[in-house]
């Protein structure tokens, strides 16, 4: 193999791939990166047997055709610290060679034939969605979910797709994000009502890998795996097992409630502030509506106590909840400080069930006042 490459231009490409590939393995190939190059361009592979990245490689000239094998912490080193331009690779099967203008690095190398295979995606037949719908299903949902959980399914997100609605769940049985998106079926993928749990790290891979914006995303769930092509390249991952929670019981259902509109940025630096005086121990902060404003207030022993009010339009009896802070925190910062959303309560000792108008719910279930 020989060919000749433009380092920023590649760089980008092998951190992506780099992402992927184990730091630590029992495999050690894993821990390398495959380099493919053929008289039609180049692919870049990693995997670490669960995820897996197949990549085009961009602006590539190509002499000879053939593979490598290459350790990905020797190769970004040499990326990132060279200042050539183009850099040229060669491999005879025992050494793969990197040169520059004025460098020359020999790296030991290991049999491509060895590496596994990663998926490719070649099918007809997927559902297609833009980039940026993907990302913020991902952004919305992703925190919410708990890998550290006994039950596989909740260290993942659910996608359930149903004719053009795809809809992202996770969920620690604390709290539960939801978020639907437009998406549209090409040939027949799948039936109708199809679910799919996608490991939490995937998800951040995933996220990391799409374009933005109006970006053309083609996604095929399978029995056991999930592929995901873009211009760039293919994604793949294996998926969760076990059954997700019946997450639509969760989703109030109630008419007669307390819907409270709230402007983002002044609850998200309330919300801060009010948790200044909060513990590993004692994270809940009060809640409580009433005479035209809210309130948040907490009372540590150890520490002290805070109280900061804001303006919000409710003028009914006087309503508290008590909320981990935590948990409002991290369905505030996915949105933009500049909108609003519905607080919707109908108790202390019912969960708050907070929405956006652009199909964002969020459950946070109430802790009692004795579990502050």
């Amino acid at each position: 193999m020989k060919i000749k490459i433009k380092r920023d231009s590649f760089l980008k490409t092998f951190q992506i791939a780099s992402a992927v590939a184990p730091v630590r393995s029992p495999k050690t190939i894993l821990q390398n990166v495959k380099l493919a190059v053929d008289k039609d361009g180049g692919v870049l592979s990693a995997t670490d047997m669960e995820v897996g990245v197949r990549l085009q490689v961009p602006d590539v000239e190509v002499s000879t055709a053939g593979a490598a094998v290459i350790p990905v912490q020797r190769l970004s080193l040499i990326l990132r610290e060279s200042s050539d331009e183009f850099l040229q690779i060669e491999a005879d099967g025992e050494k793969t060679i990197v040169k520059g203008q004025g460098s020359r690095f020999e790296l030991q190398a290991q049999n491509p034939d060895e590496f596994p295979e990663v998926a490719d995606f070649d099918s007809t037949d997927y559902f297609e969605v833009t980039a940026g719908v993907l990302k913020e299903l991902i952004k919305r949902t992703l925190f919410a979910t708990d890998a550290e959980s006994s039950r596989y399914a909740l260290g993942g997100v659910l996608l359930e797709i149903d004719n053009d609605i795809i809809t992202a769940v996770g969920t620690d049985g604390r709290r539960l994000a939801k978020m639907a998106g437009a998406i549209k079926q090409i040939g027949k993928p799948a039936e109708a009502g199809t679910t799919t749990i996608v490991p939490a790290r995937s998800m951040q891979l995933m996220e990391r890998i799409l374009p933005d914006g109006e970006a053309v995303v083609h996604l095929l769930p399978q029995a056991n795996e999930l592929l995901m092509r873009d211009e760039h390249g293919v994604f793949y991952s294996r998926l969760v097992e076990g059954r997700f929670p019946p997450w639509q019981d969760v989703l109030p259902t109630r008419d007669e409630t307390n819907k409270i509109e709230i402007p983002v940025g002044p609850m998200y630096s309330a919300l801060r502030q009010a948790a200044i005086v909060s513990s590993d121990e004692s994270r809940g902060i009060d809640f409580t509506f009433g005479d035209g404003s809210l309130v948040l207030s907490n009372s540590t022993a150890e520490v002290g106590q805070s109280r900061v009010e804001i303006p919000v339009p409710f003028d009914e009896e006087e309503l508290t909840i008590t909320l981990d802070h935590r948990y409002v925190a991290d369905f505030l910062k996915v949105l933009q400080a500049d909108k609003t959303f519905t607080f919707d309560i109908q108790s202390g000792d019912q969960a708050a069930y907070c929405v956006t108008d652009d199909n964002y719910g969020y459950v946070i279930m109430p802790l009692s006042r004795d579990r502050k």
